[in-house]
């Protein structure tokens, strides 16, 4: 599982259903979670991304400094599901997407992710777009801070 992580002041995801974009929830304060799923996903790679992710310290304390995380200032978390983190550009100019996840197998994971996302914080600071669905992303990234975590590369 690969994530990449906005810190927000606030976001809003809209996702197609029925062929209509929908307003899907809005956040403050908090993260914005891309996350792209491949094939041989594991527990294991979801609870660590989990755990780094509600544990990263990327806001500020009151001394300016990045000390503390998500849990610590009561923020709020938007989750979609990005299948493009898994592009290869090796070859050529078009991306290749081999590398991401069966579609079904990867909604599973995705959806544990959020469920699991709302078990750890709370299911009200939580929300999601929808699954393989075209979606528009409005935020505004504070900082800007932008971390890339990969649950098979944990040194990236």
């Amino acid at each position: 599982m690969r994530a990449v992580i906005q810190r927000c002041e606030k976001a809003t995801v809209y996702a197609e259903s029925d062929g209509d974009l929908q307003d899907r929830g809005s956040i403050g304060k908090g993260l914005l979670v891309l996350l792209g799923v491949e094939d041989g996903e594991k527990y294991e790679d979801l609870e660590y991304l989990l755990r780094k992710i509600v544990n990263l310290r990327i806001f500020n304390d009151e001394e300016g400094k990045m000390n503390l995380s998500v849990q610590d200032i009561q923020g709020s978390v938007a989750v979609v599901s990005q299948f493009t983190l898994h592009a290869n550009t090796k070859k050529g100019n078009r991306p290749s997407f081999n590398r991401a996840g069966d579609p079904k197998k990867a909604q599973y994971w995705y959806d544990e992710f959020v469920d699991k996302m709302r078990e750890k914080l709370n299911p009200g600071v939580v929300i999601s777009g929808i699954f393989g669905a075209y979606m528009k992303v409005d935020f505004v990234n504070e900082g800007p801070v932008t971390i890339v975590l990969d649950s098979k590369n944990k040194e990236f």
